[in-house]
């Protein structure tokens, strides 16, 4: 359950680890001062001078005459600091008047309940340097003005202040380094989708704490090693490509000389077939990365698909908004989409080609009407140079690499091709690119 509740991303989970327990040890200081200051120091002051409050009212109402009373105000003006006077016949007030601060008028009705046992009244917001306490006696009541500092200490919201500055101050430096760190690693995340979707985002350079930077570099290093094997496997298959086209050239020719016969005719389509798996070789292992993604038109682009197929004597349906766009390598995916067309018509009388935006995911559709795939063979129609003729016609041409060639450019995207039962009837093939 804990595991559920705490935070996913990095910057969250150090700031608990980090900044939290300043935030918590700054409460539990403050909690722990607070509570001494009050019980040591402010419940102090408060006993004395509810303490010098109710001696001087047992000295009042001992008083037998009125120059005994003045007396008493004398003395403790003069050696209490303390003004009081009476109010004959009249009566306290049934409520407080409590300032802001409400624990320091807690500890001041504390105090005075301890050390009288008349009815009392206190008013600590009437005043800016007194506190007035009021004291009920059976013909009056009591009028007793106190200095309010020895009451109790009024400056523990400097303290408040001070450490509520110190905090947010020491909070926003941790901060601040935190995404400074949390930057360097999420710069390399970027690093990583992005030549994850084929673009090699030049302008990164490792940077932050030094394990960071060694992430970075690592990554940059493979990132090279994948793009070197990639250009000699190219170029590779192209040599093997160029060098058999010559001999296959020749022997296009010398079947041409040859007079028709049933062996040549066969002879020339094994050298047709040849020939297309060399290209298909090629259109597999093509570099797609070498094409910098654009901002164009989906719409404009599938009717260029519209266009060219109706060349070949199909009629592709077409079901999208007026307008699309969307960033990507324009003629890596009008081959993929190309491929999953064509396939469709090898197999199906109708093709439907269909795009929308879900999200932050474009969705691109291909359905058909044909024979389709079960759904146990979708994994292996994407191998290469597979051939599912359990479900397609033998009497197909091609190598079996239409599919794969599909995913490979879907994937250069960073995204996903996905096969599923078409509500035509055939074979529904969904790319689904992030955008």
């Amino acid at each position: 359950m804990l595991r559920q509740i705490m935070p996913k991303g990095l910057f969250a989970r150090t700031f608990l680890i980090v900044v939290f327990p300043i935030f918590l040890t700054q409460v539990i200081i403050t909690v722990i001062f607070f509570n001494r200051h009050w019980e040591e120091v402010s419940g102090n002051l408060s006993a004395n001078s509810a303490g010098n409050i109710a001696l001087i009212t047992q000295l009042w109402r001992q008083a037998g005459n009125d120059a005994a009373r003045d007396q008493i105000g004398s003395l403790a003006r003069e050696e209490l600091d303390m003004a009081i006077r009476f109010e004959p016949g009249a009566t306290i007030p049934p409520n407080d008047k409590r300032g802001f601060f409400a624990v320091n008028s807690s500890t001041l009705d504390a105090r005075l309940s301890e050390a009288l046992d008349r009815p009392y009244w206190f008013n600590v917001a009437g005043f800016r340097h007194y506190v007035e306490v009021r004291v009920q006696l059976d013909d009056g009541y009591l009028v007793f003005l106190v200095l309010r500092e020895r009451m109790y200490t009024d400056n523990a919201w400097v303290f408040i202040l001070w450490l509520f500055v110190t905090t947010l101050l020491l909070g926003y430096i941790s901060i601040v380094f935190m995404r400074n760190q949390v930057r360097s690693i999420t710069r390399l995340a970027d690093a990583a989708e992005a030549f994850g979707r084929g673009r090699d985002m030049p302008e990164y350079k490792p940077s932050g704490a030094r394990e960071v930077r060694a992430a970075g570099a690592a990554f940059l290093a493979m990132r090279q090693r994948i793009k070197r094997y990639i250009n000699q496997r190219t170029s590779m298959l192209a040599g093997v490509s160029h060098d058999l086209r010559t001999p296959l050239t020749r022997m296009k020719l010398a079947l041409a000389m040859m007079p028709e016969s049933e062996d040549t005719t066969e002879l020339k389509a094994d050298v047709a077939e040849m020939e297309q798996m060399l290209e298909e070789y090629l259109a597999f292992s093509r570099d797609q990365s070498r094409e910098d993604p654009v901002m164009f038109d989906l719409r404009a682009l599938a009717e260029e698909i519209v266009s060219d197929t109706a060349r070949t004597g199909h009629e592709l349906e077409l079901e999208m908004p007026e307008t699309l766009e969307i960033d990507a390598r324009r003629q890596a995916l009008k081959r993929a989409i190309a491929n999953l067309v064509s396939n469709g018509f090898k197999h199906a009388g109708k093709v439907r080609l269909s795009a929308a935006l879900k999200e932050s995911v474009m969705e691109i559709t291909v359905d058909d009407d044909g024979p389709g795939i079960e759904p146990e063979q979708y994994d292996e129609a994407f191998k290469p140079f597979s051939r599912l003729d359990e479900a397609r016609s033998q009497n197909i041409a091609g190598v079996g690499l239409g599919l794969t060639v599909v995913r490979d450019v879907v994937r250069a995207h960073g995204g996903e091709v996905v096969l599923d039962r078409s509500p035509m009837g055939g074979l529904r093939a969904t790319m689904r690119l992030p955008v």
